[in-house]
């Protein structure tokens, strides 16, 4: 016999568990089949893992420059083992964590792999979920709802074979047991900035390649030029407008050899390994979709605003459905989605409204249109800047590059965009939602009072510049 709930969630990911813990709450019989570990990409192979390994990097750096601050220091060593033990330890304290949640919410977790069927006799509607586990076993439930929550994996460029040493995805990166002399890293979004600075943190010799013609193409062009110059005078080597030739990438001798064409020139590059980092390819292989009316466009699941497929009631959220590939965008898809099951009327989610971030040294984060796309969509535009390098707490902090940018539409005064690099300004950034929230204007922003001497001082202060009051400026 087939066990029936009202909700199936196939993927463990935060957008999968998230929506599954929402259900719970809602009064919602819950399933939950992964065929990995609890907690998906986010928690096992990207943003946890990344992020201790970039503190550690951080932490590394910062004591090879602790004389500035006073502190002397002999024979600093990087234990790379105790770096990697520590990412783990971290991981599995959270993995932990999103077991007992499951737990908590009386939430059945199946292990193993899900496959939507289409109308059988166990469900006149396509939806029920087969589930094969490693050893074989099948075993069928059938849910009023289903939600597919099923992320994504590293793209892979067409020729390029990656052997998981030599060339690698971010996968295979951070289950390094040594750290390389030297890196190539291709892609300049978010996870190849990130990786450059954390390598070049560790002591690596590092080149970015970016086929654009900047590296984080997606943020303020500022943004992007600041950057790449605190990244160049940190010894990273980045190279734009870099088209790579597949089909000259050489493995020779422990070392990778790569070509590019940059503006017509041909040119090679060589380093111990070579990270790939060209975006993200969603998961929707082998689950079982043709057996449904789901529509599946440029390799992504085809939803409405309130994340239904073209079967009313199956939903889909997250890297699978494309859209921004943020973790905390798909757990907010996943609450939503279920509220939607439940008939709760939500606002749907707002693409300006959600923050962006980078986790490089200096941070990066932004909310909104950059200057250039608010002036293609016509708006005539106020800035104001405002230089951490003008900041008490920044320069107590050791740590004053960088600048808070907020763009301002002049006709009404809303807040189009905030943009921020520099020290900590991935917290920084929960203050320019909150104003997109309220719909809060420059002035409003400038009438908050920041605590002296902090680093959210330069958030008024850029609210200010706008009308050029800023008063240390």
């Amino acid at each position: 016999m087939s066990r029936e709930f009202d909700l199936v969630v196939l993927g463990g990911g935060i957008g999968g568990y998230t929506a599954a813990i929402r259900a719970a709450q809602l009064g919602m019989s819950v399933a939950l089949v992964e065929k990995e570990k609890l907690g998906g990409t986010c928690l096992h192979k990207g943003c946890i893992p990344t992020k201790a390994m970039l503190r550690s990097a951080e932490v590394y750096a910062t004591i090879q420059e602790s004389e500035k601050y006073g502190v002397r220091s002999r024979d600093v060593q990087l234990d790379f083992e105790l770096v990697t033990k520590r990412k783990e330890e971290i991981i599995e304290q959270l993995h932990k964590g999103v077991t007992y949640l499951m737990n908590k919410g009386k939430i059945e977790i199946y292990k193993g792999l899900g496959r939507v069927m289409g109308p059988s006799i166990f469900s006149p509607q396509a939806g029920a979920v087969r589930i094969e586990s490693a050893d074989g076993d099948q075993e069928i439930i059938v849910p009023r709802f289903l939600l597919i929550a099923t992320g994504s994996r590293p793209q892979i460029l067409p020729g390029l074979a990656v052997d998981g040493t030599h060339i690698m995805t971010s996968d295979e990166a951070l289950n390094m047991d040594n750290l390389p002399k030297s890196l190539l890293i291709v892609g300049g979004g978010v996870i190849g900035v990130e990786w450059a600075s954390m390598m070049s943190d560790f002591g690596v010799e590092v080149t970015l390649i970016e086929y654009a013609d900047r590296i984080l193409p997606g943020e303020d062009e500022e943004i992007s030029r600041e950057l790449s110059r605190l990244l160049r005078k940190r010894k990273v080597k980045v190279v734009t407008k870099a088209k790579l030739l597949t089909e000259r990438v050489a493995v020779q001798e422990n070392q990778v050899t790569i070509e590019a064409d940059i503006n017509g020139k041909q040119e090679s590059f060589t380093a111990d390994r070579l990270l790939l980092a060209v975006g993200r390819v969603a998961n929707v292989d082998n689950l079982g979709l043709e057996a449904t009316e789901i529509q599946v466009n440029s390799g992504k699941i085809e939803v409405n605003g309130t994340y239904q497929t073209s079967e009313p009631h199956i939903y889909a959220v997250g890297d699978v459905i494309g859209g921004m590939q943020l973790a905390h965008v798909a757990a907010h898809e996943g609450i939503l989605a279920v509220e939607h099951m439940n008939g709760l009327k939500k606002d749907q989610l707002d693409p300006l409204k959600v923050p962006r971030c980078t986790y490089s040294r200096p941070e990066v984060a932004s909310i909104g249109l950059s200057e250039k796309q608010a002036k293609e969509q016509g708006f005539q535009m106020k800035i104001g800047k405002f230089s951490f390098k003008s900041l008490g707490k920044a320069l107590v902090h050791g740590e004053n590059d960088g600048f808070i940018k907020i763009i301002m539409d002049e006709k009404t005064e809303d807040v189009l965009g905030i943009h921020m690099i520099g020290p900590h300004v991935t917290e920084l950034i929960s203050q320019g939602a909150l104003a997109r929230v309220l719909d809060a204007t420059p002035w409003e922003i400038s009438q908050a009072i920041q605590p002296h001497p902090s680093l959210g001082e330069a958030f008024g202060e850029a609210a200010l510049s706008i009308e050029g009051l800023a008063i240390n400026a």
